[in-house]
């Protein structure tokens, strides 16, 4: 069976960390022929399904040339056993048509996963408000006065663009409110731009935890992302240092109450963001962390999410 990825250019791919990278690897290992494309080879002609101009992909075990290729070959979606949507962030314009062309070819016949309209309706830091029992104290807002009304409340906070990844664009402002003008009108753009705002949480110096979610159900180890160098980012991408664990008893009961909800509506992977118990974000384009669990637990993730996908193929 061919399974087609979705995905930024092979020629990007870190593989000594890269989760997509490590599904194509399980999923060669279990028989299945590997093609890739890039948003961009997408297209839907009038009257025709909508294709892909794939590369076929063998790949090689040497980390510095790790495939070869053949192609390209222009096939229809629904030619593919499975189409799994691993274009990272960000989620712009771009990424919310190639949503549509996916979910065309859904209609098509085409198996997608993550579903595209549960991309599209699962906003990564949006997403959070809809279980207001597992999260702090937070604000959705353009509007200055409010942030400057919700500093006033919580007197340490965190500013971040709603479309932001890997920690760029994220602001602490702590009880002495220095900097809290000019960074509302960065971010904000003069009142044009909405913002989320949330109580600074200290448990961050043991962590900004993944936790991935595979079928409805936890992954047993999330990656601890720790700020490093008095940063207040965790992200890998802004220098935090991962470290797996055992999921804590808060980590799991988070996972369980969201995972068969968020299953149900076509998300076969999620990665939850967790600081101390509570939920900041839930991760829905491409979650990552599975080989730095791997590589420090043993437990195979990609294993996992292969299992999940040949199972969810089977009904």
């Amino acid at each position: 069976m061919n399974l087609l990825f979705v995905a930024d250019p092979l020629e990007s791919f870190k593989i000594r960390k890269d989760s997509t990278f490590a599904m194509m690897r399980e999923a060669q290992r279990r028989g299945w022929r590997v093609s890739a494309c890039e948003v961009p080879d997408i297209l839907w002609r009038r009257g025709e399904p909508v294709v892909a101009r794939a590369r076929d992909l063998a790949l090689t075990g040497d980390p510095q040339a790790w495939f070869s290729e053949a192609g390209p070959r222009t096939v229809a979606l629904r030619d593919f056993g499975a189409v799994v949507m691993r274009k990272d962030p960000p989620f712009d314009s771009e990424y919310f048509y190639a949503t549509h062309l996916l979910e065309q070819a859904e209609r098509d016949g085409a198996r997608v996963f993550n579903r595209p309209r549960a991309l599209r309706d699962h906003p990564e830091k949006l997403s959070i408000l809809e279980f207001p029992q597992f999260i702090g104290p937070t604000l959705v807002t353009r509007d200055a006065a409010e942030i400057r009304r919700f500093h006033a409340e919580q007197r340490d906070i965190i500013l971040k663009p709603l479309d932001g990844m890997g920690g760029t664009g994220i602001f602490r402002v702590r009880e002495d409110g220095l900097n809290l003008g000019a960074i509302t009108e960065t971010l904000n753009r003069d009142g044009v731009q909405t913002v989320m705002v949330q109580r600074f949480l200290p448990e961050i110096a043991e962590g900004d935890k993944r936790v991935l979610v595979i079928g409805g159900e936890p992954v047993p180890y999330c990656l601890a992302r720790i700020p490093q160098g008095g940063e207040v980012r965790g992200n890998l991408a802004a220098g935090g240092k991962g470290v797996a664990q055992p999921l804590s008893e808060s980590d799991r009961g988070i996972a369980q109450a969201l995972g068969p909800i968020l299953a149900a509506r076509g998300l076969l992977l999620v990665g939850l963001d967790v600081i101390g118990d509570r939920l900041t974000e839930i991760n829905v384009t491409s979650p990552t962390c599975f080989q730095e669990i791997f590589d420090q637990t043993g437990f195979d993730v990609a294993a996992r999410f292969i299992d999940a996908l040949e199972q969810a193929l089977r009904r």
